[in-house]
């Protein structure tokens, strides 16, 4: 049996916790002290996710860039891919704070918006 240890990251506490595992099945979680520390360590170990941030370029902004974000977690094995699409685009301007500017990034199922208004020079 596999014991994997944890910091959750689900809530501002911060458990330790350790996930007993038997050939990717989880047999049991302990240490977290709320259900939310339960599911991120199950997940965590199975099927890691993350949320991306970064920034695209922008042209004819009053910004050279904009900030931006994935609409939902992506596997985290995704993240060097997605960052590279995100690196390549070019959005023109102007941008609204949660317009999609990269659809079904990397064919996750998952977008990519702006966090951030640009307007148009």
């Amino acid at each position: 049996m596999e014991k994997r240890e944890l910091t959750c990251i689900g809530c501002p506490m911060g458990c330790q916790i350790t996930v007993e595992l038997d050939e990717k099945e989880v047999k049991s979680v302990q240490g977290n002290t709320c259900a939310i520390g339960d599911k991120y360590a199950r997940n965590e170990v199975i099927n890691p996710e993350r949320t991306v941030t970064s920034t695209i370029v922008v042209l004819e902004g009053d910004k050279p860039r904009v900030s931006v974000k994935t609409k939902s977690n992506i596997p985290k094995s995704r993240i060097m891919d997605c960052m590279k699409e995100i690196d390549s685009a070019r959005v023109k301007a102007p941008v609204k704070i949660g317009d999609i500017l990269i659809k079904n990034v990397c064919d996750t199922g998952v977008d990519i918006v702006a966090t951030r208004n640009i307007e148009k020079l």
